[in-house]
């Protein structure tokens, strides 16, 4: 599988602003759905009780309806035999006149499913109409006679509007008339309850999606203020980087000079007067051989004993910049040696202690270590004015630790206060901190300790090579 160009992928910032925004993003999505679900479904929990209110309102009034027509009847229809038609005539007259609101009428069918009464469409009079099917296919007549027949009940049905001739949902309540063999009933439309709930719909759905522009408003002013932080937040740390990197690389140079300058004071103090001996003795038994003086072999023995010096201090100008003991004997062989010729050029009293571990170091942790042994050392010399110095190194279960110790007089200013880190310092403190490890510096009036602590990712598998296991007890000098 190809890899995606460099051009392509995304940079350390947009990676951590993807990281801040995405779950916040997720998050409100999430709160969206949920509060547009729970607003819908309480809405319509709201809606559909309102609705029942409603037309629970309006069967009450066909009930009332119902019952001050059967009232106004009543004795007509009690006193009548099946066939009096002059008692069925006055019922229908007095049913076709109870007419209400601008849409409220009676109806009156026989069982056979003709019609007897319907005012307000009155060329359904005296027809039959048992096949009669509203919109939805329901029939209509059929489900009146078959309710009433059962005593009396609702009916939900499509029915044309007197005063538009379009259908529109009607609820009616039917009652029999049993000896008649007469179904008597009225109906409420309810389009303009269906209106008010579809209303109240629309008005919940305007609402969820007024929430969603508020949220998505909120959102958006959010990540602008993430992303305007971020900003600020990457400006300000790309300014602090670019300032530590030219202060780390001005250190850089520093150190360079200042390793430069040690190697070229020590090449002219030392190599170049000795290379000038050797040449000066070598001119002057020159001059003796030429002249037969019996004293030319002296003098180019001290040429040879010159020369021998000379390449003497290289090899200690080599081992200085890279210990040959290291690499080939490892770090206790080494620091070992280090501390002998400490002792041996400055005078100091030296004590260099091992305890043997089974685990060797790697090598980024054996270069820093002597480093910073060398670095503490070289203090010791120009700084402390100390008279004992001690080395100690050994494993432990967390890693390997080394401790130096001296007896001068501290890292202490004339007023008793710690000056700032020197280059020394804070190259012996970036070392461990590269090694992920620790440097501690506890310094008085009567000493300093430095202990560096390397953790167990640098210790490596026993038989790996040679390392401070090949130490064991005490080294005095």
């Amino acid at each position: 599988m190809r890899r995606l160009p460099s051009r392509f992928l995304p940079s350390y910032g947009q990676k951590l602003f993807l990281l801040a925004t995405l779950p916040l993003i997720l998050a409100v999505t999430a709160i969206s759905l949920l509060v547009a679900h729970q607003s819908r479904d309480l809405a319509e929990r709201e809606i559909a009780a309102l609705e029942r209110q409603l037309i629970a309102a309006k069967k009450a009034e066909l009930r009332n309806y119902v019952t001050q027509a059967r009232n106004a009847f009543h004795f007509i229809y009690g006193n009548a035999d099946p066939t009096d038609e002059t008692a069925k005539t006055k019922v229908k007259q007095i049913l076709a006149a109870m007419i209400y609101g601008d849409e409220g009428f009676f109806f009156v069918y026989d069982y056979e499913g003709t019609n007897y009464v319907s005012p307000r469409q009155t060329r359904m009079i005296n027809r039959n109409w048992w096949d009669l099917e509203d919109g939805n296919g329901q029939k209509v007549v059929q489900n009146f006679i078959a309710t009433a027949r059962q005593g009396s009940g609702w009916v939900s049905h499509l029915w044309p509007k007197p005063s538009t001739g379009e259908e529109a949902q009607m609820v009616s309540f039917v009652a029999a008339l049993h000896s008649w063999n007469w179904v008597v009933g009225t109906g409420v439309f309810i389009d303009d309850v269906l209106a008010t709930t579809a209303a109240a719909r629309a008005d919940v759905e305007a609402r969820v999606r007024r929430t969603f522009v508020y949220i998505g408003a909120i959102t958006a002013a959010a990540l602008f203020l993430v992303f305007a932080s971020g900003l600020i937040i990457n400006i300000r740390e790309r300014r602090l980087a670019d300032a530590k990197l030219k202060e780390l690389t001005q250190r850089v140079f520093d150190a360079q000079e200042e390793e430069r300058g040690r190697v070229a004071r020590e090449l002219h103090d030392g190599i170049s007067q000795l290379l000038v001996a050797v040449r000066y003795a070598l001119d002057s038994a020159r001059r003796r051989l030429n002249t037969g003086d019996a004293r030319a072999g002296e003098t180019l023995d001290r040429g040879v004993d010159s020369l021998g010096e000379a390449i003497q201090e290289v090899r200690r100008i080599s081992r200085d910049l890279r210990p040959g003991v290291l690499d080939d004997l490892g770090l206790g062989p080494a620091l070992k040696a280090l501390v002998a010729d400490f002792g041996t050029r400055t005078g100091i009293e030296t004590e260099f202690t091992t305890v043997p571990f089974r685990n060797r170091l790697d090598g980024d942790a054996k270069i820093a270590l002597y480093r910073i042994a060398q670095e503490a050392l070289t203090n010791v010399e120009r700084h402390s004015g100390a008279t004992h110095v001690s080395v100690d190194v050994r494993g432990h279960r967390n890693g390997a630790t080394m401790r130096i110790a001296d007896d001068g007089c501290g890292i202490q200013t004339a007023q008793g206060r710690r000056p700032p880190a020197g280059l020394g310092l804070r190259n012996m403190q970036e070392r461990m901190e590269q090694m992920d490890g620790t440097l501690r510096i506890l310094s008085a009036r009567t000493g300093t300790v430095i202990e560096a602590r390397v953790p167990l990712t640098h210790l490596l598998d026993p038989g790996s090579g040679s390392d401070l296991s090949e130490l064991t007890g005490k080294e005095s000098a």
